[in-house]
């Protein structure tokens, strides 16, 4: 017997990459629905080799259903998801509007799968946020081994992280600049994208930091550990698909690069391409598609005691979002519903 699942937002990126990672995992599904809003019903969205209709959200009965996957916003997540969990169905959300509950765990399987456990506090779990999710998922064997102190890290953010629409600009403005007479002013983001990098994601806080920078503190001392300190700079580049990031760890113990390369390499969700040559390393068009955490340009940072550099990139859709939040579906089917 398997498991009646739910798409919610299965009309945009994360909702239609949820129903292709549920598909291509073979996740035990018997029954799926896919739910959009009311101006994108009857929509068609793929699962696997079938083809679903959307349903409405707004009537639609979440009593019997096991887990539903939400990828809308946080607006309306606190109005459905409530009353999804209410109804008896486990809450997968990849919003941030759950994720700094402390009643409400927020999971990257490969980091802290214990704390699926606690999702019957509120019939609810959450899904990190993209930045968030493939950084720890890199420091999380470096922890166990050295114990990490501080983190610094820059992020190089694809526009696919703010939606359709933000794709959309990126590629009408490149368009653009070589076209005369069709160049496409700035809406989704506030400077011009195409072939320019914004420092700029999400809001501002009064710290001066953006939120984004913001939920990487956050996110990454709940998930791995409270007493890692973490600074970042988050920035939007003008590519698709796929996150990198640049991060700096100091340790509490020494680690040789080798080491630490050793470990990454047996670590779970993280693939090691690190040739120190030309080409040698990763880059974000190369993980489209892909399921892994990608770590490339392992070196000592030599300014500091016991310091490491590295390279982090993952398609953000994937591992980001979609990838999580059904990886977060399997180990609560494995672990305490046990169906499939």
């Amino acid at each position: 017997m398997g498991y009646k699942v739910v798409v919610v937002g299965a009309t945009g990126n994360v909702g239609k990459e949820m129903l292709n990672i549920l598909a291509e995992r073979e996740f035990p599904v018997d029954e799926i629905a896919a739910l959009a809003s009311r101006k994108s019903l009857g929509t068609e969205v793929s699962f696997g080799d079938r083809t679903l209709k959307t349903q409405d959200l707004d009537a639609f009965d979440f009593t019997g259903w096991d887990i539903a996957l939400f990828a809308i916003g946080s607006d309306a997540t606190k109005v459905y998801a409530p009353k999804a969990a209410s109804q008896g169905c486990v809450v997968i959300d990849n919003s941030s509007l759950y994720r700094y509950d402390p009643e409400i765990p927020l999971i990257v399987p490969e980091v802290n799968a214990d704390d699926v456990v606690r999702y019957k506090n509120k019939m609810i779990i959450a899904n990190p946020n993209c930045s968030t999710a493939q950084m720890v998922v890199a420091l999380k064997p470096l922890h166990d081994r050295a114990r990490i102190k501080r983190v610094v890290v820059a992020t190089y953010q694809s526009v696919s992280g703010t939606g359709k629409e933000a794709m959309d600009e990126l590629w009408n403005q490149t368009k653009g600049i070589f076209v005369p007479g069709q160049e496409v002013e700035p809406k989704v983001y506030p400077k011009q994208i195409a072939f320019n990098v914004i420092p700029h994601i999400d809001v501002f806080l009064d710290s001066g930091e953006t939120k984004e920078e913001w939920k990487m503190v956050a996110e990454t001392k709940k998930i791995l550990d409270p007493k890692i300190k973490v600074t970042a700079t988050c920035v939007r580049v003008p590519v698709f698909v796929g996150h990198s990031e640049a991060i700096n760890i100091e340790f509490e113990d020494f680690l040789d690069w080798e080491e630490a390369t050793d470990i990454l390499r047996e670590a779970p969700g993280v693939l090691v391409v690190d040739k120190r040559e030309a080409g040698g390393y990763i880059t974000p068009i190369e993980c489209v598609g892909e399921y892994a955490t990608y770590v490339s340009r392992i070196r000592q940072d030599s300014t500091i005691e016991n310091g490491l550099n590295l390279w982090c990139v993952s398609d953000n859709l994937r591992k980001g979002a979609a990838l999580n939040a059904v990886q977060i579906a399997e180990v609560l089917g494995s672990r305490c519903l046990k169906k499939g």
